[in-house]
């Protein structure tokens, strides 16, 4: 297992560089210039010697093989340059939206354990009868609502709550602060957006909780361990729950991924600006370096979940073991 960790470890770097460096060739293929794009956001004449001006500017002029070059080196020290768009430092401003997608993302992960979980294990239990209903309603709506539809109900439900009771209506803060510097402020900003988020992803795992122990409970070892007279509490909780959760583990771990990056359209209605609204608006926007360094941050995201979930797997389940 040891061997395997470090193995892991040693191919998590190359595998990184490798989205890297596909996704600066695709940029290059794909149409599109970022200088051409600024003029004409800006209205401005479109002078070829000012278009030509800029692309020498920002390195566009220059050979594939140098432009390459230049992403390597900025790879290999994670300096990634400054934003073709913006002028700004490419790191800076990753630094806060990532902060803000990863607090959404473990807050939404959270919802979604606290809930589904334990709804997941008692709509199993408690099969066929009410409570499963009640459980199964719950997923089929979850999985139906959009998790933006669903933001935009909580902001109205919000203020119409808060204009009645305190004659005030609320209103989530405009800019995001980190949560050392005003944690109330932070937590009402994004509280509801992890909701929101968690709902759906809440009832997607519910569903697979219940599906993997109902498949456990009728295991012959389950069989076994009643007839031996366990208590039924031991029963799930020793021998059943423990295999049942490894298909929920790659789920949640899937789901976190997902939030880092594919959450657009809701940090619009809650008017957040993570890592996904920064990678819509630097692929309009042709944004080559910040692109770059998107790509890779995301691939390092969804590679280190993926080792995380091979190490719970052999954890749960000592008797996988990998060579």
């Amino acid at each position: 297992m040891t061997k395997y960790i470090l193995k892991r470890i040693l191919l998590i770097v190359p595998t990184i560089f490798g989205a890297g460096v596909l996704v600066f060739f695709l940029m290059r293929v794909i149409p599109g210039d970022v200088c051409l794009i600024r003029w004409l956001d800006f209205g401005t004449h479109k002078d070829l010697a000012l278009l030509d001006l800029c692309r020498d500017e920002l390195g566009l002029n220059d050979p594939l093989h140098v432009q390459f070059f230049e992403f390597l080196k900025g790879a290999l020290t994670l300096d990634f340059g400054v934003s073709m768009w913006t002028g700004r430092p490419i790191i800076e401003e990753l630094k806060l939206r990532f902060e803000l997608s990863l607090q959404v993302a473990i807050m939404a992960t959270l919802v979604t354990i606290i809930v589904a979980i334990p709804l997941g294990v008692i709509s199993a239990i408690r099969q066929n009868t009410w409570i499963d209903y009640i459980v199964r309603t719950f997923s089929i709506a979850g999985i139906a609502v959009p998790s933006f539809w669903l933001g935009i109900l909580i902001i109205l439900g919000l203020l119409i709550g808060t204009q009645h009771i305190f004659n005030e209506p609320w209103m989530p803060p405009i800019s995001y602060v980190p949560i050392w510097e005003d944690p109330i402020r932070n937590l009402s900003q994004l509280i509801w957006p992890a909701v929101a988020i968690g709902y759906r992803f809440s009832a997607v795992t519910a569903r697979m909780t219940r599906s993997a122990l109902l498949e456990v409970l009728r295991e012959d070892y389950i069989r076994t361990a009643r007839a031996k007279g366990l208590m039924e509490t031991v029963v799930i909780n020793r021998h059943a729950l423990r295999n049942a959760f490894l298909p929920v583990i790659t789920v949640i771990g899937m789901e976190f991924s997902f939030f880092m990056g594919g959450l657009v359209v809701t940090e619009q209605v809650f008017n957040l600006n993570g890592l996904g609204s920064l990678l819509v608006e630097s692929v309009l926007n042709a944004d080559y370096n910040m692109i770059q360094a998107l790509a890779m941050l995301i691939a390092a995201v969804f590679i280190s979940v993926n080792f995380v979930i091979d190490v719970l797997y052999a954890w749960l389940d000592p008797r996988i073991r990998y060579d």
